[in-house]
């Protein structure tokens, strides 16, 4: 008989926020500087030295991976919390304005992650589910709720989300991607 696998420990409160503050540190930084940025200044940038950093990544790639990670693990428990504090319709706009911040993030270190062959590969091929399954939640409210026409499914919001994408290396990519969704809105409400 194999033996259980061992649970994570869970982190200490001032190892805890030290790798909250490298992650913020971290997006902040790929988001100013690419995903290229020398570890050593986002070390910096989170008030911590660069053992810290590696004591809780690895690598560049490990870091970019819970970069990553953390981002789709936000969007996706965002759609619960918004559904429990708006009306379906309204919980649906404000998620897509916090899937245009993903984008964003996304559009830096994908190019990274999908040219690893280790855990960022891993985290960017199993991002994609839990965006998903958010957006079909919010829509399923929505609908449900008279918010949006009941003609519309899951597919068709995603071709619209992937025309949102569209131009995002464009320096007015996300003021023009957040016009649309007051204009897809209009639109799912019929």
């Amino acid at each position: 008989m194999s033996e259980p696998p061992e649970k994570p420990r869970k982190l200490r409160a001032d190892s805890q926020r030290n790798r909250d503050q490298l992650l913020a540190a971290a997006k902040a930084a790929f988001a100013a500087s690419g995903a290229e940025t020398p570890l050593e200044d986002i070390a910096r940038r989170a008030g911590v030295g660069i053992g810290t950093l590696y004591r809780h990544f690895a690598s560049r790639d490990a870091l970019l991976a819970a970069v990553y990670r953390r981002e789709v693990e936000q969007l996706a428990a965002s759609a619960v919390s918004l559904l429990g504090e708006r009306p379906a319709g309204e919980a649906l706009e404000a998620w897509l304005h916090l899937l245009v911040d993903y984008m964003a993030t996304k559009r830096v270190i994908a190019p990274a992650l999908q040219a690893s062959a280790g855990e960022g590969a891993e985290a960017y091929a199993s991002g994609g589910a839990a965006v998903s399954e958010s957006m079909n939640r919010l829509l399923e409210a929505a609908i449900a709720a008279g918010a949006v026409r009941p003609d519309i499914g899951p597919q068709d919001l995603f071709r619209a989300m992937i025309g949102f994408s569209y131009g995002y290396e464009q320096p007015d990519w996300e003021a023009s991607a957040r016009r649309l969704i007051s204009v897809l809105m209009a639109g799912l409400r019929g």
